[in-house]
């Protein structure tokens, strides 16, 4: 018998949502969600006025906070300027966007291409990077999320790609660095390194380097499981570019603006990629909007020839200037410099702490305002806590566990045997203490799977 509530026993937005919304990732007679009534700052809540710390920043994107009136005061004005626009005409807000970003962005990366989201941003980079080289293949790696459309879930390497194939022709998959679980039977970080970027020589050697376009990497892997890469990684994958002439995408759409302490994760190797794909904290999801920022050397090949793409909301009056506005709050509140003090003075040693308290937590990892903790059942081996991919019953201990945060009134990120702690950038350090104590609390759920 199902448990839910019937459909007609709920509010007017909840029935029309269960009789007229088809949601993403869902098997959708399963779905019971939360009718979301309002927000503001770290927290959002229901119909009912139940509440909670928002830990997953939605989907990692909502990093100066819900609600911020700055943010809301640009688009206002904007709506009352220009609401919206064809994108072969110019316009004050997406001009200054574009400068905006390009002036935070590393290296001679100058010039942006606007897209609606991350997934475009992605599929735009990879169209720019073979008609660039003229090549057709792309390498991406196992244990990434790249986004759900034709091509940039084609690159994906997690269970969520299987549903699309056969995929988009070209893309090769390779395993990147992970030393709490090394493909490399790695001993440490630095052995770690050598062997990842030895194993992605030989992959191009086999494939024959000068038919690849691109490598396309998250500089640091967001949902499959904020991986740090090992130093010297990132610097390893930039050489073996320059040797055989293949473009470097890093995608920043959840690692960018702020999230790991710096503009764009990849700064904190001084590496400078060919293509950088953004989104979510450009302007933090108040309006739709990612892109492409492209190198010059890159960006000159096209002077003259045109470039096959175009999207009809490219540089969308409302999103950029939410843009300009988060850019710039970014920069007057130090936000940035906050999420690397976040990660070092206070999340960073309080889920080390709770590593000494709870036997469920095999591994702490992240840096800014971007960690995971890596839950098992016996540390010693490393067993998950749940199978890779689990569903049903066999995913019963971290879907006990989310429920026992959410109940606590904490709103947790959870992928497969991990839960990620990503808060807003601008959250308090009162309420951020508060989430972690939530979270030490519902920890225990999952310590009792632990042998």
């Amino acid at each position: 018998m199902d448990s839910k509530p019937a459909t007609d026993a709920r509010s007017p937005a909840y029935r029309d949502d269960r009789n007229h919304v088809f949601h993403s990732w869902s098997a959708q007679g399963a779905l019971d969600p939360v009718v979301v009534a309002g927000a503001r700052g770290s927290r959002f809540w229901d119909e009912s006025g139940r509440s909670w710390l928002d830990f997953s920043s939605q989907l990692v994107n909502v990093n100066v906070g819900h609600q911020h009136p700055r943010l809301i005061e640009a688009i206002k004005a904007q709506a009352e300027t220009l609401c919206t626009l064809a994108p072969y005409h110019a316009n004050a807000a997406t001009s200054e966007a574009a400068r905006l970003i390009a002036e935070v962005a590393p290296g001679d990366l100058n010039k942006v291409f606007f897209t609606n989201g991350g997934a475009e941003a992605v599929e735009n980079a990879v169209r720019i990077a073979r008609h660039h080289t003229g090549r057709h293949k792309v390498l991406a790696m196992y244990r990434s999320y790249h986004g759900a459309t034709a091509g940039a879930i084609a690159l994906t390497g997690d269970p969520r790609r299987w549903g699309a194939e056969p995929a988009m022709p070209g893309v090769v998959h390779f395993w990147g660095p992970y030393p709490y679980r090394s493909s490399f039977h790695a001993q440490d970080a630095q052995q770690e390194c050598e062997r990842a970027l030895a194993h992605l020589a030989d992959t191009l050697m086999v494939e024959g380097a000068h038919t690849v376009a691109a490598i396309a990497l998250e500089s640091v892997v967001g949902g499959n499981g904020i991986l740090v890469p090992p130093d010297g990684y990132l610097q390893g994958v930039r050489e073996l570019c320059d040797r055989h002439g293949i473009v470097l995408i890093a995608d920043e759409v959840m690692s960018g603006f702020g999230r790991c302490g710096e503009w764009f994760a990849i700064d904190r190797w001084r590496v400078t990629p060919d293509l950088i794909t953004f989104a979510k904290g450009v302007n933090c999801g108040y309006v739709p909007l990612g892109g492409v920022i492209i190198s010059e050397r890159i960006a000159e090949s096209f002077r003259q020839r045109v470039f096959p793409g175009g999207l009809t909301y490219s540089g969308h009056p409302l999103a950029c200037a939410a843009a300009v506005a988060c850019i710039n709050l970014y920069r007057e509140e130090g936000l940035i410099e906050r999420a690397r003090w976040l990660g070092d003075a206070v999340i960073g040693p309080a889920l080390r702490e709770l590593q000494q308290r709870h036997p469920s937590i095999g591994e702490v990892r992240g840096l800014g305002a971007f960690w995971a903790l890596e839950l098992v059942r016996d540390r010693d081996s490393r067993e998950p806590l749940v199978p890779f991919n689990a569903s049903g019953a066999a995913n019963a201990p971290m879907a006990e566990f989310a429920a026992a945060c959410k109940r606590l009134g904490l709103w947790p990120f959870v992928n497969f045997n991990r839960t990620h702690i990503v808060p807003p950038l601008t959250i308090g350090e009162d309420e951020l203490r508060e989430g972690l104590a939530m979270l030490d609390e519902a920890l225990s759920v999952a310590d009792r799977y632990c042998v």
